[in-house]
């Protein structure tokens, strides 16, 4: 015996593509996307729906979510209770929402955490007046009724939207290969457009911006984007948006009193916090966050002091924190051939505009049965009444009246059952007044639906006065003004720094800290263990300083970021990446523009502007090229290289003086000589140049050290010591023969 099979058999590859492609279509059909109908995607058509049927409308009094959630899911909409309530919540959200179309009552979430609302057994909720513009219609024969899940009951497949609702809230999902982002719109924005185009299908996308300003978002923020750019977004169907903070000044500090949509005040306040802590904000002192019933938008930045410049730093925040932010712009929707598409402003507009000519067309067509039924059921009445002698005795005499009924007065079945459901006291006199005039009245009706039905003209002229008088009940200014504003660019971030005079101390093992203030004594800092102090110089919190290491790579940073002098530092090998083996032994700091006298120990040099010793890269640079076994030495400022004298000492008390300007300005290299040392004693160390010292014409002195011992040197002495550069020098006094270091004097 045979037995037929009743499992097909498939290929493994097939069988995961057709199930992969039904799963797509599924999310993208029912779950992801909204319908340009009515806008809604399926969980909060049903939401709506199953709210409307329990009779929470805008005038009854709520019932617990609860109890929403649960015939959602119970009848219409098999999936977690969670993620429906999240649905409802979201539409009760008026910072989430433009128009929320549910009332909630209860802890429904806040802008600083949206998703904070209560558990849905606490709260309570019903629908908002403006859910009318979506269920008004719905058991006028507007729309079809398909079986729910488990075919016990019929759900509606759209709802009849008497506004473009898909643009009023907008919409956001992620489907399967596609997404959407539909940003709100003004509802009278809408309706305007929408009426123009139903007026003048020619219209195009521009002659519809005339009309739609731009999205209008439920919070009070600024759009920013340029009005070319919202053109091209409403004409491509895809694009950006740019939202931006309002602030006002108020007491020298700066309120902020709306944010962008979506963005949570708490959320800016950290990340203000956090450049704050970083030291990234000195102009800002504090910041408090105000908000209360009154003020849900309230944030409260004190600057440092009233010379701060408000605007400069708002710029900087707006473009380093949510205070402005960009939504991506993505029409996508289901339209009414039931198919995904990106649609631009007039295809949405002039799709939702065929889909209300047929709900309206269905309506009317609706009331029209309706109303002939009626007039039918009227004309039996009213025939029964005129022979109500002859009624009355066959009803009493026949054992089967309603045929005879039929017979003999030409009624329909539908007429004689309603005659003979008829009570006694409706065929008194005053009924014959009553029944004429209800059948004039629906005959009137009925004469002015065919009109519409008829005539296309009329018929449109019926959808724009629903659409005006709707535009007209539910209306609101607009919310989120349109300024047209250059994207914000942030500061660089030496223009944050506050300028504070700083020390930079360098050990000698290339361990590095700043301390506060110009005057700092460098040798009586502590020191680690076997290390001594190896260099310092003065600088501020927004300058740089750079590094000089014994292979003549310079590296440089910022002064803010070096670590406090209190404690031993940072060593410089953490921040750069020398040469192994190398040791930094010296260190400069200014502004790009300020000039140095950069010298090796072996008695060559030259003069470069800072700019020249600054590299942004860990490796550095190769800044002054040195024989082996020399070392730079800590480069003195210049002023002016044209008057400025270069004061130059070895270590056994040779000390020449000459013009700064017969040093040629380089931004590398090796430089010419400084002071005449015989090869024989560099060669075998005996003698080394001590350091170099800058000093102003006619009135600078130095300070020359030899072991304890100091000598001061002042113009008058200095004089003796002129001379041609890169020649011997002249000897100090006895007991400065051993010179360790020389230093401009104060």
């Amino acid at each position: 015996m045979n037995i037929q099979s009743t499992h097909e058999q498939i290929p493994l590859k097939e069988y995961a593509e057709r199930a992969y492609l039904d799963y797509s279509m599924y999310v993208v059909l029912d779950r992801a996307l909204p319908f340009v109908g009515d806008g809604l995607k399926p969980v909060q058509r049903r939401i709506i729906y199953a709210m409307s049927e329990l009779g929470l409308a805008a005038g009854a009094k709520p019932k617990k979510s609860a109890r929403t959630v649960g015939d959602v899911i119970g009848k219409f909409h098999p999936h977690g209770d969670s993620a429906c309530y999240e649905a409802m919540v979201l539409m009760a959200q008026p910072f989430s929402y433009r128009y929320p179309l549910v009332d909630g009552q209860g802890n429904f979430g806040s802008p600083d955490d949206p998703k904070s609302f209560a558990a849905m057994r606490y709260t309570e909720s019903k629908l908002n007046p403006i859910a009318e513009i979506l269920l008004a219609e719905l058991a006028q024969g507007t729309v079809d009724w398909v079986p729910n899940f488990d075919g016990t009951l019929e759900e509606p497949s759209w709802l009849p939207a008497r506004l473009p609702h898909v643009l009023l809230n907008g919409s956001t999902g992620i489907a399967v290969g596609m997404a959407t982002d539909i940003p709100p719109h003004n509802l009278r924005e809408i309706a305007t457009a929408a009426i123009r185009l139903l007026d003048h299908p020619t219209t195009t996308v521009a002659e519809l911006c005339e009309h739609v300003q731009g999205p209008d978002y439920p919070t009070a923020s600024e759009i920013i984007s340029p009005r070319e750019a919202i053109l091209e977004m409403y004409e491509k169907g895809t694009g950006s948006i740019r939202a931006r903070a309002i602030y006002a000044t108020e007491n020298d500090n700066v309120v902020i009193k709306a944010l962008p949509h979506q963005v949570s005040p708490s959320k800016v306040l950290e990340q203000i916090a956090a450049q704050m802590r970083a030291k990234k904000l000195p102009m800002l002192e504090d910041l408090r966050d105000e908000s209360d019933h009154e003020n849900p938008i309230r944030l409260v930045l004190v600057p440092r002091s009233s010379r701060v410049d408000t605007d400069e730093m708002m710029q900087h925040l707006y473009a380093t924190t949510d205070l402005e932010k960009s939504f991506r712009v993505n029409l996508n929707m289901i339209g009414l051939d039931g198919r995904p598409q990106v649609k631009n402003l007039k295809t949405i507009l002039g799709e939702w505009l065929r889909f209300r000519t047929t709900t309206v067309t269905r309506r009317l067509e609706h009331r029209l049965g309706k109303v002939d039924r009626r007039l039918h059921l009227l004309e039996g009445l009213y025939t029964a009444f005129l022979n109500i002698d002859e009624v009355i005795r066959i009803i009493r005499s026949e054992d089967e009246p309603k045929p005879v009924l039929m017979q003999r007065f030409a009624l329909s079945e539908e007429q004689t059952d309603y005659i003979l459901d008829t009570k006694l006291r409706q065929l008194a006199r005053l009924e014959e007044i009553r029944i004429k005039a209800e059948r004039d009245k629906l005959e009137e009706e009925r004469a002015r639906i065919n009109v519409l039905l008829k005539s296309p003209a009329k018929l449109k002229g019926l959808i724009r006065e629903e659409i005006r008088a709707d535009a007209e009940k539910f209306g609101d200014d607009r919310r989120s003004p349109l300024i047209e504003r250059d994207a914000a660019t942030a500061l660089d971030e030496s223009d944050l720094v506050v300028s504070e005079p700083i020390t930079v101390v360098l050990s000698q093992t290339g361990w590095v800290r700043a301390a506060k203030g110009h005057d700092v004594d460098a040798e009586g800092l502590n020191y680690r263990e076997g290390d001594a102090l190896g260099g310092a110089v003065r600088s501020r919190t927004n300058q740089q300083v750079a590094f000089v290491d014994s292979t003549g790579r310079c590296y440089s940073t910022l002064a803010h970021t070096l670590p406090s002098a209190r404690g031993n530092g940072e060593p410089l090998t953490g921040r750069f990446s020398p040469p192994s083996g190398a040791q930094f032994d010296a260190l400069a700091s200014g502004d790009i523009d300020t000039r140095l006298v950069l010298a090796s120990d072996f008695g060559y040099g030259f003069v470069t502007r800072f700019e020249a010793m600054l590299s942004n890269k860990k490796s550095g640079k190769q800044l002054i090229n040195l024989p082996d076994g020399a070392h730079v030495l800590t480069p003195p400022v210049t002023a002016d290289p044209s008057r400025d004298r270069i004061v130059v000492v070895t270590t056994v008390g040779h000390l020449l003086m000459f013009s700064v300007a017969e040093l040629p300005e380089l931004d590398k290299g090796k430089g010419n000589k400084l002071i005449d040392i015989p090869k024989a004693r560099l060669s075998s160390g005996d003698e080394r140049v001590a350091g170099v010292a800058v000093v102003a014409e006619s009135s600078g002195e130095v300070t020359v050290h030899a072991g304890q011992r100091k000598l001061i040197l002042k113009w008058s002495d200095l004089v003796e010591y002129g001379g041609n550069r890169a020649t011997r020098g002249s000897l100090l006094p006895r007991g400065f023969r051993h010179v360790d270091r020389i230093i401009t004097s104060n």
